[in-house]
């Protein structure tokens, strides 16, 4: 089968080329997928760590080539989206029945390709709130794969939406129409205490976030671009003052059930309309070194989808 296969010899880090078909376990399916998505950190710490050869790709959508043996997911021809560590960026993936999810019949794979990572980030990252009805959440980094997904989220979840970043000028009308109420430059700019916080920045924003919340208030860190040390001025833990109960809690998305539930929703969802994909970036597989570089530059709001020819 065709794959992108890691190359250190390449600027990219990926070619095209032939490798061996993976073979299924007994709870896995085979799938032939239709298309896949890029994330920042596959692009950057996966492949860089990857020996020459390897297929990698987390997120993947297509159809159910052969159904797994042991009688677990779903039958062969069903629309399907899928969750992994590697195998995505390849014609065919051999996934476990809890790592996918089902998708209604003419879903537009590139768009369930954009789910897996992002969104399933946001959704778990909010559950943390527990409801969301009338609560006031920040979502920082809120143009980007999983701040989009969180802004659109919470506001489904009945949430006050403040949507934080770099440029509201030229990103306030598309977060307003996602479903932010409030769209700010930064954590410090907040008016009125929070109930969440779903940091996607890291750096000095999260100390200005935190410094935010209401009592017992919480902050899931998610995401950390900066790169930067995170400080906290004196005092930033004391309870008084109605500050006390709150929390920062980190995040990893395999730190929980299996995705399919969580996957099958989110299809769910999309189909009707109750939030959108955000897709900046899409061509065929054989455009991936254009695809890497739109995703290594940072000037994507959204994800870079390949379809998979």
């Amino acid at each position: 089968m065709r794959a992108l296969l890691v190359d250190h010899n390449v600027a990219s880090g990926l070619r095209l080329g032939e490798t061996a078909e993976p073979l299924p376990g007994p709870n896995q399916a085979l799938i032939r997928v239709a298309a896949t998505s890029l994330n920042f950190g596959e692009i950057t710490h996966a492949v860089s760590q990857a020996p020459d050869g390897a297929v990698l790709g987390w997120d993947a959508a297509g159809v159910v080539e052969r159904a797994a043996a042991d009688g677990s997911g779903p039958a062969a021809g069903t629309q399907v989206l899928t969750l992994g560590d590697t195998g995505g960026w390849a014609e065919f993936r051999a996934v476990d029945t809890g790592q996918l999810g089902v998708a209604p019949a003419g879903s537009d794979p590139g768009a369930l390709s954009t789910l897996p990572v992002t969104a399933t980030t946001a959704l778990r990252a909010l559950r943390k709130f527990g409801s969301l009805n009338g609560k006031r959440v920040l979502i920082t980094g809120s143009t980007g794969g999983v701040g989009q997904y969180a802004v659109q989220l919470a506001h489904l979840g009945g949430a006050h939406v403040i949507a934080s970043t770099s440029n509201p000028a030229a990103q306030g009308n598309r977060l307003r129409s996602l479903g932010a109420d409030e769209v700010i430059s930064g954590p410090e700019h907040v008016s009125t205490s929070l109930d969440g916080v779903v940091d996607c920045v890291g750096g000095p924003q999260l100390a200005q976030a935190f410094d935010k919340l209401a009592s017992h208030g919480t902050l899931v860190a998610v995401g950390d671009v900066t790169m930067q040390p995170v400080e906290f001025p004196p005092g930033a833990f004391l309870g008084n003052n109605g500050r006390h109960g709150r929390s920062i809690v980190t995040f990893h998305l395999a730190d929980g059930p299996l995705p399919g539930e969580d996957l099958t929703w989110l299809a769910e969802r999309l189909a009707a309309k109750d939030f959108m994909p955000h897709i900046s970036w899409r061509g065929d597989w054989d455009q991936a070194d254009e695809a890497v570089a739109a995703v290594l530059d940072r000037n994507l709001r959204g994800k870079a989808v390949l379809d998979i020819s």
